[in-house]
């Protein structure tokens, strides 16, 4: 194929595109070199080196000016008009951040794309919606785990990039390396792989570069997640290299690098050859274009939260896709529109086909799937009653006292307590606590089933117990309980919290199955969900001091009564917090250690086969984990969480005590996600720990320490951008942001970085939805999340089972606060099971990897032997 170039943009011509051959993906190939020429016919377009580099200055290609362009097989006439908004084909590879993209396009494009997992469509179904219904004006192929090589990893986002050369198409990270891969480029490992880190660009100042500077020190910083890069060696001479790296190097996330020089107006004659400027210099191929298709590849991720003008890239985007279809006529543009309008319909905020059974790509978007039905849970109407009690909690002993007195006897059985014992620094405000109550009171427990579903157990207030099959699974059944409750909400008018009354308790880790994964290959020992209906409860606010008493019924109750009847006398007396069990119970006789499922050395090996995976491109980030346990006989429980309360408190702590021999001691300082009345939802990731000190400098030089670590900035990166992909999965368009980002949080034995994210629910997705979007904490799993899952389950030797879940409310109208299960003591059948990890990057080190698990299992593992230890050696002296 000829190319004609001119010094004017204006004057570029083309001949007419012609169909490409089909490719064939199926052999495999090793991935240190990988050419689709090895397998596949493609194109044979010839551009002079020459040509190559006017291209690369002019480095622009305007479809509108080409003359004779086919789209399959219609010619084209003369610009009519300007599309106002842009439809999008988002094809997802199954990564963590394909919702950031849609968050972007769905406000630059003026309508949400239309997202598409790439093994959703056969080739068939893709043409018919690409061509015969005309249904788009562009496609964006999204990042992903794997190798373009590899055709389960990439589906048909090949075939796309080699015969849809009369649309635009952007690919971004494994979209771009596809690009390379397509057109005979090689895909090898970069020289490095890097992960959450921030890079300095120079491009060659093309279209999709419009109004960006370039350079060091120009403010042009992105974010890469890659271990695969195109060879620039490699590129075939109709793929054009658009940008580089501007060094080997890579920068702070926080901006704190600084630089001896500047070299912000780059010379054009680096431009000239962009293959060799690479290799010189060790610079990384970050952006490509095709010489004549209107199709553009970006190795970094312009919808990463940490990289500037990420914004604009979409908008160039679409600005060159309004070119395009300039070249179209009016009846062509609107024909389109309709096609669209007919062929799409809206769920939960999501364009959707109609009429297409295998498009079901989020499940838990589907609202299909929630379609309430109430042949076995009737609607029910709740009446919400309330006092508060001013400035009192402090004058009956506090927060501890008060659940002792009214909750402590007969081994506070049926209990619960979301706790925040710890308040510095306003990071928590309120306690909720309580029992077994009124008559609507019940608990339910699920278990999962193979291959799906599970079965719930209901007990209620009199001890009747049912046993159901739930096909449909535990989330399903949740959602269907809250959509049955009616309310008015001027009951709950005037309350500072938004708990008040409904679900309390905890979701395992293996409910992953139940939220995209693919199986559990561990099966847990404790029940994957466990929740008491709370109808009575006491709040405690610990800024003001208040005690507030709650009561919901379906008929006259005098519970409130009787509850501040018991308050008022425990302030007459206001006894000193103390146990009511009698250490007596506990056994000297118990082991003095905790053991753990993997040796130092098998961790440590662990810790380097997530590296191989990382390398190898199969993911960003792996939160691996192992459990220690250790039998401890009949303890006093309550007793253990006073100590571990004590010895390590924390802003989203929790007792439960449920009916099973089952009980949780949790010291969580993260927040997994809360739900508030206005419809606003945040998440509050921590990724990177570190000790504290033993003097004020030390711990300062540590803080500091956390603060400026790359590694640890990456890993947070890379999970806040994951949380802001789940939330925008249920968040309006452009609500998404990240109020505070990296702040170092100090606790009683560590300090931690955390990152808050928030966005704003669209109206008509339910509070499950809005859970099963983002469960499980992508802290706890890893980028991409799906991947990430396959890969723990099949290093870790046993199931996490509430560790990695989380515990917390959901209050009848539809509002939750859930943690995320770390830093806790399970106690199931007499044996306490502690679960710790961190996150592998590849900038971890096996060795530190190993201490960073043990210094998180530490104040749970030390709570359960200090307290053991203690009454063993008070019962010793009482036996003499």
């Amino acid at each position: 194929m000829n190319i004609s170039l001119c010094s004017n943009l204006s004057e570029i011509t083309s001949p007419c595109l012609e169909s490409s051959q089909s490719i064939n993906i199926n052999k495999p190939l090793a991935i240190s070199s990988i050419r689709a020429s090895d397998f596949t016919n493609k194109d044979s377009i010839q551009v002079s080196s020459r040509y190559a580099r006017k291209m690369v200055l002019s480095c622009q290609y305007v479809p509108g000016h080409l003359e004779g362009t086919q789209l399959m097989g219609k010619p084209l006439s003369k610009p009519r008009q300007k599309l106002e908004s842009i439809r999008t084909l988002l094809i997802d590879n199954y990564d963590s951040y394909t919702y950031n993209i849609y968050q972007e396009l769905s406000v630059v494009n003026g309508l949400p794309p239309v997202v598409v997992r790439n093994d959703e469509w056969t080739w068939e179904e893709a043409c018919r919606y690409i061509y015969e219904k005309r249904a788009f004006d562009n496609i964006v192929i999204s990042p992903g785990p794997g190798s373009p090589a590899c055709p389960a990893d990439i589906g048909i986002c090949l075939k796309l990039l080699l015969e849809c050369k009369d649309i635009p198409i952007l690919g971004v990270c494994l979209g771009h390396q596809a690009l390379g891969y397509v057109h005979g480029a090689e895909v090898i490992h970069a020289l490095e792989p890097v992960h959450g880190r921030l890079s300095e660009i120079q491009h060659n100042g093309c279209r999709l570069f419009h109004d960006i500077p370039s350079g060091r020190n120009s403010g042009f910083k992105v974010v890469r997640y890659h271990s695969l890069v195109i060879d620039a060696k490699s590129l075939p001479k109709e793929l054009i290299p658009l940008a580089w790296t501007c060094s080997a190097d890579t920068i702070s996330s926080l901006g704190d690098q600084n630089y001896d020089f500047d070299d912000h107006e780059t010379s054009l004659s680096s431009f000239k050859d962009g293959r060799s400027n690479c290799v010189e210099d060790n610079k990384v191929l970050m952006g490509i274009m095709h010489s004549t298709r209107p199709h553009y590849g970006l190795q970094f991720h312009p919808e990463s939260i940490a990289t500037c003008h990420g914004s604009q890239i979409f908008k160039n985007f679409r600005e060159i896709t309004q070119d395009f279809w300039v070249g179209k006529d009016s009846s062509s543009i609107s024909e389109r529109k309709l096609q669209y309008n007919a062929c799409m319909q809206v769920k939960n905020g999501s364009w959707q086909f109609k009429n297409n059974p295998k498009s079901n790509y989020l499940p838990i978007l589907d609202t299909n799937h929630f379609k309430m039905v109430n042949s076995s849970n009737l609607t029910k109407f709740l009446k919400l009653e309330w006092r508060k009690l001013e400035h009192l909690s402090c004058q009956v002993g506090g927060a501890e006292n008060i659940f002792l007195e009214l909750f402590g006897d007969d081994k506070a059985g049926n209990t619960f307590w979301l706790d925040s014992s710890s308040t510095e620094k306003r990071r928590a405000r309120f306690s909720f606590m309580g029992g077994k109550g009124g008559s609507l009171w019940k608990q339910i427990t699920f278990r999962l089933s193979e291959p799906s579903g599970g079965h719930i157990i209901i007990e209620d207030a009199q001890g009747l117990s049912t046993t159901t099959f739930l096909k449909d699974g535990f989330f399903h059944f949740m959602n269907e309980e809250l959509q049955s409750i009616h309310y008015d909400e001027k009951d709950y008018e005037g309350l500072p919290f938004e708990f008040y009354g409904g679900y309390i308790g905890y979701l395992g880790y293996g409910l992953k199955v139940e939220c995209g994964a693919a199986y559990n290959r561990h099966k847990a020992e404790t029940p994957d969900a466990c929740f008491f209906f709370a109808d009575n409860l006491i709040v405690i606010d610990h800024s003001n001091d208040d005690i507030y008493i709650l009561s919901i019924h379906d008929q006259s109750t005098t519970w409130l009564d009787d509850v501040e009847q018991k308050l008022t006398s425990l302030k007459a007396s206001s006894a000193p917090p103390k146990t009511k069990t009698s250490p007596s119970q506990i056994s000297a006789k118990n082991n003095s250690v905790f053991l753990s499922n993997k040796t130092r050395e098998q961790y440590m090996e662990d810790v380097e086969k997530c590296q191989k995976f990382i390398r190898d491109g199969e993911s960003y980030e792996l939160c691996l984990t192992t459990q220690m346990r250790k039998k401890i006989g009949d303890m006093d429980l309550l007793g253990l969480y006073f100590h571990l309360r004590e010895k390590n408190p924390a802003p989203y702590a929790a007792w439960l005590n449920f009916k099973q021999h089952l009980t949780i001691c949790c010291s969580s300082p993260e927040r997994f996600l809360r739900l508030d009345r206005d419809g606003i939802l945040e998440a509050k990731p921590i990724k990177g720990t570190i000790a504290r000190g033993f003097t004020p400098e030390e711990d300062e030089m540590f803080r500091s320490q956390l603060q400026h670590s790359e590694k640890d900035q990456a890993e947070n990166l890379m999970i806040v951008d994951l949380l802001r992909n789940d939330l925008g999965r249920v968040c309006e368009p452009g609500s998404v942001h990240v109020p505070h980002l990296m702040e170092v949080e100090s606790y009683a034995t560590v300090h931690t970085m955390v990152s808050t994210i928030q966005g704003k629910k669209q109206p008509n997705v339910s509070a499950i939805d809005c859970v099963r979007a983002a469960f499980p904490g992508g802290s706890m799993t890893g980028a991409p999340k799906l991947r990430s899952m396959e890969l723990l389950d099949s290093l870790e030797t046993c199931s996490r089972g509430i560790y990695s879940g989380c515990i917390g409310f959901f209050s009848y109208n539809q509002t939750f606060d859930l943690n995320i299960v770390i830093r806790t003591v399970v106690v199931h059948e007499g044996e306490a099971s502690v679960g710790a990890g961190g996150a592998v990057v590849a900038l971890s080190s096996p060795e530190q990897e190993y201490k960073e698990m043990v210094l998180k299992a530490t104040a749970p593992v030390n709570a359960v032997l200090e307290y053991q230890h203690k009454f063993a050696g008070k019962e010793e002296c009482e036996s003499r």
